[in-house]
């Protein structure tokens, strides 16, 4: 794991290179251990190091070929770099390190950028430069683990791992209204844009080519989709899932440092913990226990633990310590208000002090299927595909009757979903709405609008409303949330975290399972269970899910709640006109009333604390020259 950064196209390479020297400092915690750059006659490359894989100063980057004629900047894990390596010495390549970012480096040389791509199995993000095509190439991984950021102006191209880099170099500092509409929609920006205008991200499993001032990109792979013909049977999807498991999971346990496992009371977790047991891994279970508490999951871990007879430690936590808005916003580039993401930072700051790898079990539910929304949309597939065309067009004319609360609301929006397919699932999740029906929202987002809330309504959409959902939630929710949440924590603390379930060749074999092997009997993530069932027992396999969170609905009505209205009567949102003050002020009252606050709130706070933070960092960034001009437009 690493920060990556770079400046191409500039004709001034001495503010390309201050540039890029901006972006590293600003990617020093996701890279404590070395510092790097290279520069060119037209581009610079940077690194910030965090050594998993050949400690030794023959693994630093950036990493250059013999001739100087390639540079690779790299952030990430090649899992199968050892079987490519040795398919590259047989070309007659040598090595002088034991990293996979040597790797990468032949292997673009011997095979091209494309072809190089299709042969990695792990998570990445990659700055290459081609001196002599004169070609920048930004390549992200299949599933989006890892971020790539770019900013391009007049035939310039910056890059980093983070917004905040981008920010740092002075090449963006323009906030994005349509950004801030969707933040406050989900609590997070997508992967479709930034918090700053003029800036993309490298989409997952896409290709970026910059060449000549030009900037091409390409999608390299894509999931399948679920098979209807010649299914395996339930049983030997159980059987394959955990030959691919056990792989996914031992490849993932090679590293030159400290390897850990993060074990919870759920599934996931607990069946990366058996594959540890049964592959003879020596390394420590690490749960972080928050003792007197109800989502507490320390009595479960440790049982799994004595059963798999593995090493096992509890990190035992207070409500003290217990990350805030501040640490939320100095850990994420873009304002990010996912509430776990707060208990991922107490874990990764806990266990840091233990181990730099960490294996989690996130992705399980995502492939395998073990959301509630994923019971619920199969069962209004199903419902679309038996109700007759007359039924479905009259649903639009009888749904303004039922009533949009309690249990009448939930049948509402299940004949919406059933009627009207992934428009109707979009339009149902109440974010922006819940602002503009309070009269929260200043002038400068009061005609604000979502693309997402604009997808039609469709009968056949509906006919095949997971398979649409799936897609579109693994462009949104997935990369934008789950994938970022995680990165931003555990490198906040320059720890890198590794997920069997990502595998690639794990997730190709889940996603293409049809659906009703995958929820089997209507239970869902029914193969892990049955997984988890045979190898660990039934308490594991139909354990409650909880997860490890933060209870911000109840904090912002007690001990947040003072922070929050202080920062509310000297609002930066308000009197920048993002927001009115003085009606979340009451919105706040009404929740303190109640004990609950929404989580609309909890953005507001989160989106306050991280403008102030990057106003003022802004300050401090004085570009100058061609840096200005980039920022600005020439």
């Amino acid at each position: 794991m690493c920060g990556i950064a770079g400046f191409v196209g500039e004709p001034d390479g001495a503010f390309a290179e201050l540039a890029t020297r901006r972006m590293v400092a600003a990617l020093s915690r996701r890279g404590p251990d070395a510092e790097g750059l290279e520069t060119w006659d037209g581009a610079v490359l940077g690194h910030r190091r965090l050594s998993i894989f050949d400690l030794s100063d023959a693994g630093r980057q950036p990493m250059l070929s013999a001739d100087r004629s390639i540079g690779l900047a790299f952030n990430g894990a090649i899992y199968n770099f050892h079987a490519l390596r040795e398919e590259l010495v047989r070309q007659g390549y040598t090595f002088r390190s034991n990293c996979d970012t040597e790797v990468l480096l032949h292997g673009y040389h011997a095979w091209g950028i494309d072809a190089l791509v299709t042969r990695l199995r792990g998570m990445f993000a990659i700055g290459l430069w081609d001196n002599r095509a004169r070609t920048l190439y930004l390549v992200r991984d299949r599933l989006g683990v890892k971020p790539l950021v770019y900013a391009e102006h007049n035939g310039a191209i910056a890059f980093a791992s983070t917004t905040r880099a981008l920010r740092a170099a002075g090449v963006v500092g323009e906030i994005d209204p349509q950004a801030v509409a969707e933040y406050l929609e989900y609590g997070y920006v997508t992967d479709g844009r930034t918090i700053y205008r003029g800036a993309a991200k490298v989409a997952a499993a896409t290709i970026v080519e910059w060449r000549d001032g030009e900037v091409r990109e390409r999608e390299y792979w894509s999931p399948p989709e679920a098979k209807a013909s010649s299914p395996p049977s339930f049983d030997e999807a159980v059987e394959e899932t955990e030959r691919l498991f056990l792989r996914a999971v031992e490849m993932r346990l090679f590293a030159d440092v400290p390897v850990g496992a993060l074990l919870s009371g759920g599934i996931d977790s607990s069946l990366v913990c058996w594959a540890i047991s049964r592959l003879g891994g020596n390394i420590t279970a690490f749960t972080v226990g928050a003792p007197g508490d109800a989502m507490d999951e320390t009595a479960d871990a440790r049982a799994t633990a004595n059963q798999l007879h593995i090493h096992h430690t509890v990190l035992a936590t207070t409500p003290e310590d217990s990350p805030d808005s501040g640490e939320l916003v100095s850990a994420y580039g873009e304002p990010f208000a996912c509430a776990s993401a707060l208990g991922m930072l107490q874990v990764s700051r806990a266990v840091k002090q233990s181990a730099t790898v960490l294996l989690t079990g996130d992705g399980g539910d995502d492939v395998f299927l073990g959301y509630p929304e994923h019971g619920h949309l199969w069962r209004a597939q199903t419902l679309a595909r038996s109700l007759p065309g007359a039924a479905a067009a009259l649903w639009p004319v009888c749904r303004k009757l039922v009533p949009t609360h309690g249990l009448a609301r939930r049948a509402r929006h299940f004949l919406d979903y059933a009627t009207g397919g992934l428009g109707a699932v979009a339009a149902a999740h109440d974010g922006l709405p819940l602002y503009q029906r309070t009269g929260m929202l200043g002038e400068r987002l009061l005609t604000a609008r979502l693309p997402q809330r604009a997808i039609p309504w469709s009968r056949e959409s509906a006919r095949h409303l997971l398979r649409d959902f799936l897609d579109y939630d693994r462009h949104g929710r997935f990369a934008g949330e789950y994938m970022t949440k995680v990165d931003g924590a555990t490198m906040h603390y320059a720890l890198e975290a590794r997920s069997p379930f990502l595998d690639q060749d794990l997730w190709e074999f889940a996603a293409a399972l049809p659906f009703d092997v995958r929820l089997r009997g209507g239970q869902l993530k029914a193969v892990l269970r049955e997984l988890a069932r045979r190898r660990i027992g039934e308490r594991v396999a139909h354990g409650k899910k909880r997860g490890f969170g933060i209870p911000v609905e109840r904090w912002l009505t007690t001990r947040w709640r003072k922070p929050m209205e202080e920062a509310l009567h000297d609002s930066l949102l308000h009197r920048e006109g993002w927001i009115r003050s003085p009606q979340v002020i009451r919105q706040l009252a009404a929740a303190a009333h109640h004990g609950h606050a929404p989580k609309q709130l909890w953005y507001l706070f989160v989106l306050e604390t991280w403008m102030r933070r990057e106003r003022a960092a802004s300050a401090e960034t004085t570009p100058a020259g061609s840096l200005a001009r980039l920022s600005r437009g020439r």
